[in-house]
């Protein structure tokens, strides 16, 4: 609230289509978004330069917030040999996404989205100085002791500041809505998972690095200062497309009913949505094993390195959607990644080579952006902006609990069943022919049945009426926008 009376409203002409659209100074009818503009309307460069800034600012809020809760992973471990603190940590930031992301939905969709995202990185910043504040004061040992609360009051601190900060990337795609073209949303898109991209690469590094050669106080530093950095560039930024925020129908803080119903009321989003969770629970396999297949071949320095050249693959795989889209029907793009991703995961270990391993770690990489930037698209183009917070919301929530869930199930089966027996001789010798011989051909053998899942998953989806209900709405939504 200013204080002030808000500026009249734009004079109305009639779309083609009959909708009432603000005119610019000029006379003309303007769109932004694939809707009508609240304010001012700047022209595409423009928005493209107000969009650049806040896709930068997002990164580097991104990177602080991952450098400091690996780096507390790290320090966590290092300092008490203790699997369960580590396993505490990672599982308690997932549970903490998928338990808020419907909320954070809800607020993106009632208040303006720059609004939102100074929010976020404020609170970040009050968390991050607190967690800095109990470190100073409080010994180590009892941050360490997890018997005592200081160790989980001291953890979860650090983790909400940093969840919290995941509120933006929800913002952070209804913005391409509001500033880019719908012609260029998917190009747009693509810039998000180079984004995605240059935060597992530096903090897969620089997190290692921090805690062993400047210690756990000094990373809260650094994380502290990053953040008040982004939060200062936030405050200069202008996106005058939203004067006011989008009339909407999210109701309260947590809007699960209406959440749904804004799923619900595209055909065959829900299915879309439930297809990314699936495939996340195959990832979820790939998460829970990929580290132990790697250190089995490579020592942990050389390992962390490796991963991290596998890792710019995220940023090819970006530039690339960025320079030429993803099709006139990204949900057909996705599938077909999919099975390129199902072909990959099964043949990158067929031989306990480093290097095939290695390359076809970076190819997979490559292929992710293209999965999240159609389902991005496909929900920007189809889903009204007013509703597009609580829909991306929704999706986090189911899918970034599906992959944890996948990895707490898989690595007990592959530790007490399937490694074992495909070290004795009887299975080393059956497993051979198809995966050659070596310590790790159990969880080889995991991969392989992970990758002929996700190829016959996305094979049949291509059959299903979902597919031609979504790829129908995409077509329609995209053809009202043409001009």
């Amino acid at each position: 609230m200013t204080g002030q009376e808000p500026p009249p409203p734009p004079t109305a002409a009639a779309s083609p289509s009959g909708t009432a659209v603000p005119e610019d100074p000029a006379g003309a009818a303007v769109r932004v978004g694939g809707r009508a503009a609240d304010g001012p309307v700047r022209d595409p460069k423009q928005r493209s330069r107000t969009f650049a800034g806040i896709l930068v600012n997002t990164a580097l809020a991104n990177i602080t917030t991952s450098y400091l809760w690996f780096a507390l992973t790290f320090w966590v471990y290092l300092e008490t040999r203790n699997v369960i603190a580590t396993g505490v940590v990672g599982g308690a930031y997932m549970l903490l996404i998928a338990l808020s992301s419907i909320s954070f939905g809800t607020f993106v969709d009632r208040f303006r989205k720059l609004a939102v995202m100074r929010f976020a990185a404020g609170f970040t910043l009050v968390m991050f100085l607190l967690s800095g504040a109990m470190f100073l004061v409080t010994p180590t040992a009892w941050l360490l002791d997890l018997t005592q609360p200081w160790f989980w009051v001291f953890t979860l601190v650090i983790l909400i500041g940093a969840v919290v900060e995941n509120m933006r990337n929800i913002a952070l795609s209804t913005t391409v809505t509001i500033l880019i073209e719908p012609d260029r949303r998917a190009n747009a898109n693509g810039l998000v998972g180079m984004v995605q991209g240059l935060m597992f690469i530096v903090t897969s590094v620089l997190s290692g690095l921090s805690v062993g050669l400047l210690g756990m106080g000094w990373t809260i530093a650094v994380a502290v200062v990053l953040t008040a950095l982004t939060a200062l560039h936030l405050l200069t930024l202008r996106m005058p497309e939203e004067e006011h925020p989008v009339p909407t129908d999210a109701q309260g803080s947590f809007d699960l009913r209406g959440s749904f119903a804004a799923v619900l009321a595209i055909p065959g989003l829900f299915a879309l949505i439930l297809f990314s969770t699936f495939n996340n629970f195959v990832g979820g396999v790939y998460m829970a094993l990929m580290d132990p297949y790697g250190l089995e071949l490579f020592s942990v320095e050389m390992w962390g390195t490796l991963f991290a050249v596998g890792a710019t693959g995220f940023i090819v795989g970006g530039a690339l959607i960025g320079k030429f889209g993803l099709g006139a029907n990204p949900l057909r793009t996705m599938l077909f990644a999919v099975i390129a991703m199902g072909v990959l995961g099964a043949v990158f270990t067929l031989r306990e080579w480093g290097w095939l391993y290695i390359a076809g770690i970076w190819a997979y990489l490559v292929l992710i952006p293209f999965i999240e930037a159609a389902e991005q698209t496909v929900i920007q183009q189809t889903v009204p902006l007013e509703r597009q917070g609580r829909v991306f919301g929704f999706a986090m929530a189911f899918e970034s609990a599906a992959a944890p869930v996948t990895a707490f199930v898989i690595a007990p089966i592959a530790q007490f069943w399937i490694i074992p027996y495909a070290r004795s001789a009887e299975g080393a010798a059956q497993l051979a022919p198809l995966l050659g011989e070596g310590t790790s051909r159990g969880i080889a053998l995991v991969f392989l049945v992970a990758g002929i899942v996700m190829i016959l998953a996305a094979v049949a989806a291509f059959f299903t009426p979902v597919y031609r209900q979504v790829s129908a709405s995409y077509a329609r939504a995209a053809a009202a926008l043409t001009p």
